[in-house]
């Protein structure tokens, strides 16, 4: 590539602007550079569980007519760091009969699996651990050890009902993993390149470059198999079958306890935020702005969303006054308001890559109070007779307008 990215353009630049950083040797200093973006991009991502856990529990509150927490921090917003110092206070208990090197292994190869994927995730055109050639396969790689911890936990706590839990749950993520893939390949056939950075670039041009809105149904199409495969990916409502109460207790880390049981969750809601991420890099733009001005007459589309904002902060706003929660009011209408319209000054790429990440991430929260548990065979038969079908034929599409509009001699 010819454009540099992430901590590879940071290097550069501080070899090039900082005299005093040509001391040490180019090498050392870039694995510096990469040690210190490592660190910070570990610290977003148990920053982000814990807030993750925190949301999903007042999205259910919400949704069930209920507050959620309140007691720890204003809000409750201090009791996922509550929950967190508990369990690492907790005593680690292994049993006695478990395989104990692949007991403790499990917890922290699941959560690589997630972590280590982000390292090409582009959050912006400059804030990126890392840029390859071929970013999508390293995530679709990288995301698939997973299921090796999870059997790995199931195996090793010599017990039949881990075992089946994760038994299930890897069957559902090697299964889904198929119409998953078939759903990436009309993105990258259009825009012609596995770098995340490439795709995001081809989608410029305003919302209707989008790829989730261009070659209609096929991409629309591909977007949806994505999504409900990314589901059944993080083992959410309603593929979640790890955790069948009548039989399973708690899935593949029933037998764990103490911080090892906190990293299955962790591994979980960073799972979830990876794959809302990609899906947003392949399908809604990634992190460029929607860029209404271009689409209609004097802007009225741009008019009408930021209309759209301000109703429902409005909205927000009068609810809160009618419960008399003023200092939520407050807070909702003016904090997160002003922090909102900062970063989207400041850091306008930034912020649009995390505006729609949230949003789909808040859909699978949403998701999990609504829907059903389905049972493992209903789970198969979507997968096998319905989605993977459906994604054939949708790439064929995609194949057949891609060879019609392909410019001859290209």
């Amino acid at each position: 590539m010819n454009q540099s990215f992430g901590v590879r353009h940071l290097l550069q630049h501080v070899w090039i602007h900082v005299p005093s950083s040509q001391v040490m040797s180019h090498d050392l200093l870039g694995f510096l550079l990469m040690l210190v973006a490592g660190v910070l991009l570990l610290t977003f991502v148990l920053v982000y569980g814990m807030v993750a856990v925190w949301a999903e529990r007042k999205v259910a509150g919400h949704i069930q007519d209920r507050l959620g927490p309140m007691r720890v921090g204003w809000h409750g917003w201090l009791q996922s760091l509550a929950d967190g110092v508990k369990l690492m206070m907790k005593e680690d208990i292994i049993p006695t009969k478990a395989d104990k090197p692949l007991f403790v292994l499990a917890p922290p190869l699941v959560f690589l699996a997630a972590f280590t994927a982000f390292a090409v995730l582009p959050f912006s055109s400059r804030v990126q651990l890392a840029e390859l050639n071929v970013g999508i396969l390293y995530i679709t790689a990288i995301s698939s050890l997973g299921v090796v911890g999870v059997i790995m936990a199931g195996w090793a706590s010599n017990s039949k009902w881990p075992l089946y839990g994760a038994m299930r749950s890897a069957a559902l993520v090697v299964s889904y993993g198929v119409p998953l893939g078939l759903s990436i390949l009309p993105v990258l056939m259009v825009s012609g390149s596995l770098a995340l950075q490439d795709i995001v670039a081809s989608q410029s041009g305003g919302i209707l470059g989008w790829n989730v809105f261009r070659i209609w149904p096929f991409m629309p199409m591909a977007f949806l198999v994505f999504f409900i495969s990314s589901l059944a990916e993080t083992n959410r409502v309603p593929f979640d079958v790890a955790e069948a109460e009548s039989e399973l207790v708690g899935g593949y880390h029933t037998e764990y306890s103490g911080i090892n049981f906190s990293l299955f969750f962790i591994a979980e809601y960073s799972a979830m935020f990876l794959s809302c991420g990609v899906a947003a890099t392949l399908f809604l733009g990634g992190y460029l702005p929607p860029g209404f001005r271009g689409l209609g007459l004097w802007g009225i589309p741009r008019l009408l969303a930021w209309l759209a904002v301000i109703l429902f902060l409005i909205w927000r706003f009068q609810t809160f006054i009618e419960r008399k929660q003023t200092s939520e009011a407050i807070f909702f209408f003016f904090v997160l308001t002003l922090v909102g319209l900062l970063l989207w000054r400041r850091f306008p790429h930034l912020f649009w890559f995390l505006a729609k990440t949230s949003l789909l991430l808040l859909v699978m929260l949403w998701l999990r109070w609504t829907l059903p548990r389905l049972r493992i065979d209903q789970m198969m038969h979507m997968c096998w007779k319905v989605l993977t079908p459906l994604a054939f034929i949708n790439l064929l599409g995609t194949a057949l307008w891609w060879m019609w509009t392909f410019p001859s001699g290209g």
